[in-house]
């Protein structure tokens, strides 16, 4: 089973979205990418997750350039708001799916405010993951 979750930037909710799902099983292989990757992951991403008991800090941030000659099981993108475009991805895809979270990365106020979006955002990715890896991979095994 292969699956590869699309963002924009790779360096925030892809990221999440990736650790939290090759936690639910570690057997299944996922990736993740941008269409304008950053380069870099988010370091409150990193730190959110940390705290969630999921180390992320090895991942890269990849250009979806890297994945397009391979085949996915499924392609899942995680853009959120209606300002955000969700990156098309023209490899061979059995099944493509959207599930869509708010950037905390785009979040301006207090420090206490930033975080807790991050939080909540987590929160949300995880929750959201583990319906999809229950619904869709668990019962395909």
């Amino acid at each position: 089973m292969k699956v590869l979750i699309l963002c924009t930037g790779n360096s925030c909710r892809s990221q999440m979205a990736h650790g939290f799902l090759q936690s639910f099983d570690p057997n299944i292989t996922v990736c993740s990418a941008g269409t304008e990757a950053s380069g870099r992951l988010n370091a409150k991403a990193v730190q959110v997750m940390k705290e969630a008991g999921i180390d992320i800090s090895g991942h890269t941030s990849d250009s979806v350039s890297k994945y397009l000659n391979d085949e996915w099981d499924y392609v899942i993108t995680v853009c959120g708001g209606a300002n955000e475009s969700c990156p098309a991805f023209t490899g061979k895809v059995k099944t493509r799916l959207h599930i869509g979270f708010d950037d905390p990365s785009h979040a301006v106020g207090t420090d206490e405010f930033i975080m807790s979006e991050f939080y909540r955002v987590r929160d949300e990715i995880k929750a959201g993951f583990y319906d999809f890896y229950l619904k869709n991979i668990k019962n395909e095994q």
